[in-house]
């Protein structure tokens, strides 16, 4: 906190000096300008990011489980399915169908057939590797 001086004059002819404290603390002053500030740049960039968000997941071509303008599901159109050579983890609850649909979903039948040959069984176990034929 910073005082002021001011000049006082008493009933007698002398003038003296008397210690005033300011009505507001430029500290406080400060702080607050500093709180309004980090409260707009934090507004403005959760409106940004929900205006991203909002504008990824509307685009059709983006959005999970879209459509292409040509009509091709955006997963089969972007690659989105794991080539041959990679590993690919078995999530809990999958099935060998499911893991099939996931690595070939044009055609699943021939992705399960692979991955029996590749495995030797029919059974996957959550957490298990399998390398993609």
């Amino acid at each position: 906190m910073v005082a002021q001086l001011e000049w006082v004059e008493v009933e007698e002819p002398r003038v003296t000096l008397r210690l005033v404290e300011p009505r507001t603390s430029l500290l406080a002053v400060r702080r607050a300008r500093r709180a309004r500030s980090r409260r707009r740049r934090s507004l403005i960039v959760g409106v940004l990011v929900v205006g991203s968000a909002l504008s990824v997941l509307g685009s059709r071509s983006l959005a999970w489980g879209g459509v292409t303008a040509a009509g091709m599901p955006t997963d089969l159109a972007t690659g989105a399915a794991p080539s041959a050579g990679t590993v690919y983890v078995v999530a809990p609850g999958q099935t060998l169908s499911a893991v099939a649909r996931a690595l070939n979903p044009m055609d699943p039948p021939a992705a399960r057939r692979a991955l029996v040959a590749e495995l030797g069984s029919d059974v996957v176990v959550a957490g298990e590797h399998v390398l993609v034929p």
